[in-house]
């Protein structure tokens, strides 16, 4: 019997399937493998059910959008978390992120947690930075607040929470789920990184209507390659870069300075956060060389 459903966890090589009745702890067929194609949660499957509790995912079908990491399909938004200190913001890692997800088509909300801890701003303005370009809300985990307003922004919606470990994505979760039983950790006093506490990736349900996929915490970020988004540039995810760009001289400006360019003057007259374009051209360099050596590659192969 064949039915349809989705991928809500998966766990060494198995991948537990919630369909409208039951949810089936599945295999994936060895066609997947030969064909190079992962399972992902997140994804609707068809699944051919072998007893009460147990089936073989059958078929994969289309993706609105999938990511390597975190390892999620068919995302509607994504919830960056920064802690506002312990550890303290990493501007370079949430602009990466944020390229990722514009270049997939995904909406982003800025989550500045840990609110609780905070003297005054964020990293000396850094929630301004964002809460200007991203729908932002400050939270704290430990005491609730903000908490209502992070639903309101998330509704109805399939959320991942990402961030680099330590920012208390988990007790967030906790929260939002009215629940405390996922693993929480501490940040390493030696490295003043987190340690890794969720080790898998799995959705739950909540009880304002949203789903939320809790994924491991990262210190990278999948980042936009250069060379899989057609036609699209870099700053076309940078939506500053791209609103200052449409005012350069030349089309094909790349914003590092030539004649004319309206970003670079836009960054001297203070319109565009330093750190921001800072993260724009590490980007850009890290692209154009991928993209070289792809086709280099590329062109080796014929």
């Amino acid at each position: 019997m064949l039915t349809r459903g989705t991928i809500i966890k998966g766990i060494a090589g198995f991948y537990y399937v919630k369909t409208a009745d039951a949810l089936y702890m599945c295999r994936a067929r060895g066609i997947f493998k030969k064909e190079g194609v992962t399972p992902l949660v997140g994804d609707e499957v068809v699944i051919g059910i072998q007893d009460a509790e147990e089936g073989v995912v059958d078929e994969i079908l289309p993706r609105r959008n999938a990511f390597i990491r975190p390892p999620v399909a068919n995302i509607d938004v994504f919830i960056a978390v920064v802690a506002t200190k312990d550890p303290a913001p990493n501007p370079e890692i949430l602009d990466r992120f944020l390229v990722t997800a514009e270049a997939a088509g995904v909406a982003s909300i800025v989550c500045f947690n840990k609110t609780d801890l905070r003297d005054g701003a964020v990293g000396d303005g850094t929630e301004a930075i964002y809460a200007s370009l991203y729908p932002t809300v400050p939270v704290s985990a430990k005491t609730g607040e903000g908490i209502d307003g992070l639903k309101a922004l998330i509704g109805d919606r399939r959320a991942a929470f990402a961030g680099v470990s330590g920012v208390g994505k988990s007790s967030l979760i906790n929260r939002l789920l009215l629940r405390d039983d996922l693993i929480t950790g501490t940040v390493s006093e030696r490295t003043g990184r987190g340690r890794h506490t969720t080790r898998h990736v799995e959705i739950f349900d909540t009880d304002f209507g949203a789903a939320i996929c809790d994924t491991p915490g990262y210190s990278a970020f999948e980042g936009w390659s250069g060379r899989d988004t057609g036609d699209e540039r870099l700053d076309a995810f940078f939506p500053e870069i791209g609103f200052y760009g449409e005012g350069c001289r030349f089309d094909d400006c790349r914003h590092t300075r030539e004649p004319g360019c309206a970003v670079t003057a836009a960054l001297d007259a203070g319109l565009i956060a330093a750190s921001r374009y800072a993260s724009y051209v590490r980007m850009l360099a890290e692209a154009e060389r991928n993209t070289s050596e792809y086709r280099m590659k590329k062109g080796s192969t014929r």
